[in-house]
């Protein structure tokens, strides 16, 4: 990767940093949120990554990354705690989320936030009949219910990562719970995550029945494609709106510290 790519983010976090408000808009408070498959902290080719992830992070200055594929004391992370990792890297409090007990240790989600983190529950989404897992476990997947201390107010996130198979099946379950989850945590919340599914599929088609907003679609340009890393053919990774959250910018950045590009969305609150 060319020396420059950093100083390109640093640019476009500037950019998107940047709004004009008339005299007599409503208040308005704008976070800049990443949404993240950090491929269990190694790069497609194997090679460990949490520092470059970390460091993206503070480059593009994010004040929140929705994280998947995060690893803590496993043996193929050679027993590191990640999320302490990335925390440190950054600066920043984070949350875990264990979705899977794996290979000495466990297998999740994570938020991370620059600001304190007030609660955070980890809710399970149940499919039937049970799916087999790696390792032989039947643990469901899970979605991060988030509440951050952000300035202005109490910010509410659902960080999740859908399941990976060919076909909807699962994807299809645990889409429900997701939005059930979304609908009881109110107008504002903000929804993230790999959800394994294209925006013709009919995971995507339930999450736009539900009221969730996609905000590439409100603020996006170009085409969004988010995986494989290297040479992306796939929009796989979201971030969502509900109630009067708007989206100013969203950017997929163009990086291979994953095996997807992460997604950067500046929204701005009411």
């Amino acid at each position: 990767m060319s020396r420059s790519i950093p100083a390109a983010w640093a640019v476009v976090a500037l950019l998107l940093a940047a709004c004009v408000r008339p005299a007599s808009a409503p208040p308005t408070r704008e976070i800049r949120l990443l949404v993240y498959n950090i491929h269990a902290g190694k790069d497609a080719a194997g090679v460990d990554n949490l520092d470059r992830v970390a460091n993206l992070v503070r480059e593009v200055g994010a004040d929140v990354a929705l994280l998947q594929e995060v690893d803590r004391g496993t043996r193929r992370s050679g027993g590191v705690d990640q999320p302490a990792v990335l925390a440190r890297g950054t600066g920043f409090s984070v949350a875990f989320g264990k979705t899977l007990d794996y290979d000495g240790g466990e297998y999740g989600i994570a938020i991370l936030s620059r600001w304190p983190i007030a609660g955070q529950h980890l809710a399970r989404l149940p499919v039937d009949p049970p799916q087999q897992r790696a390792g032989g476990s039947y643990e469901p997947r899970g979605a991060q219910r988030v509440i951050l201390r952000a300035p202005g107010g109490s910010l509410a996130l659902v960080n999740t990562h859908l399941d990976a198979s060919r076909d909807d099946h699962y994807r299809r379950q645990e889409i429900l719970t997701i939005l059930s989850i979304a609908r009881d945590l109110g107008a504002g919340a903000l929804v993230g995550g790999d959800f394994n599914s294209t925006p013709d599929s009919e995971v995507q088609g339930a999450v736009r029945a539900g009221g969730l907003r996609d905000a590439w679609l409100e603020c996006g340009r170009g085409n969004g494609l988010t995986y494989p890393a290297d040479t992306p053919t796939k929009r796989i990774d979201y971030l969502y709106l509900t109630g009067t959250a708007r989206c100013s910018s969203a950017v997929v950045l163009p990086t291979t510290a994953s095996d997807h590009r992460p997604l950067l969305v500046t929204v701005r609150l009411r």
